[in-house]
């Protein structure tokens, strides 16, 4: 997968970032040095094209994923990890994932369907990635979510939902609301780099 990787202080966390659909893996580097500015970085490209547009994985519609795609690129994504450590000798067990829209959606995947995918998540704006499921065991795992009660792609039930699937399953959740619609604020950048400061060590 086409990616940037920034290396960091090997006992922090490896940040990684997952950007909105048409964006690219520049988009969120910014936003990584302000959650964690001596971290190591692994900024990700989505393998799908929708209209030229990078993405993670295809959808059928405005908030309609093909689960199909979705589960092929969760995998594809889970083995990129694994071959990313190895490569650049990070700590395969102490990535956190930063995304935004789609690339929150891939993240929240990750969580969904394997078990020991990531330490932690910062989900800005996600949507349920699977419904009807069994999650794996996530004890203790910390994932932050933003979302906009304004949001016209991402409606607030779809947050509550979500919020609810990942505590049944035991993460430690934190639910940011902002009265915004879907755009990625500073505020909420702001009020993920303090729950990360206070819930990653």
């Amino acid at each position: 997968m086409k990616h940037i990787f920034q290396a960091g202080n090997p006992q922090r966390p490896t940040l990684l970032l997952l950007h909105g659909t048409g964006g690219t893996e520049q988009d969120l580097l910014p936003l990584g040095r302000m959650i964690d500015e001596e971290a190591s970085v692994l900024s990700v490209r989505g393998n799908v094209l929708e209209n030229g547009m990078p993405r993670f994985f295809k959808r059928l519609a405005e908030g309609v994923f093909d689960e199909e795609d979705l589960i092929f690129r969760t995998k594809e994504l889970d083995a990129f990890l694994d071959d990313a450590a190895m490569e650049y000798g990070f700590d395969r067990s102490n990535i956190v994932a930063v995304g935004y829209s789609n690339g929150a959606n891939i993240a929240a995947s990750l969580l969904f369907h394997y078990a020991k995918s990531l330490k932690g998540a910062i989900l800005h704006h996600p949507m349920v990635p699977r419904r009807g499921i069994g999650l794996p065991d996530l004890t203790g795992v910390p994932v932050f979510i933003t979302a906009g009660k304004n949001d016209p792609i991402c409606p607030a039930q779809e947050t509550m939902d979500l919020d609810s699937l990942l505590l049944e399953a035991g993460a430690q959740t934190a639910v940011h609301w902002e009265m915004n619609g879907h755009s990625l604020t500073q505020t909420e950048v702001a009020a993920a780099a303090k729950w990360y400061k206070e819930n990653i060590k």
